[in-house]
């Protein structure tokens, strides 16, 4: 199964596995690489706007960044636990 950044509880580290974007905003995929949401990279949702979680506070290395769910739908992630999982294997 494939989680994505908006599924993660708050404070659970993970690691981009890849970017995704939906067939209506290609742009998208460019836009967050740039912004770094790479594949491997270290990603944490830190907090969620109330009321309704949108827009998610996340870290991406040492940068912050406000995503709407909708965004961060599109970041496929592992988590710390996944990835040490699929090494060991």
């Amino acid at each position: 199964m494939t989680l994505t950044l908006d599924q993660l509880p708050d404070r659970q580290a993970c690691t981009v596995t890849q970017v995704a974007p939906p067939a209506n905003a290609p742009e998208w995929h460019e836009w967050l690489e740039e912004i770094g949401f790479l594949p491997g990279e270290r990603v944490m949702v830190m907090a969620r706007a109330l009321p309704g979680g949108d827009p998610l506070v996340v870290r991406i290395g040492s940068s912050t960044f406000a995503l709407r769910r909708v965004e961060a739908a599109c970041v496929q992630v592992a988590t710390e636990h996944r990835a040490a999982d699929g090494a060991a294997a």
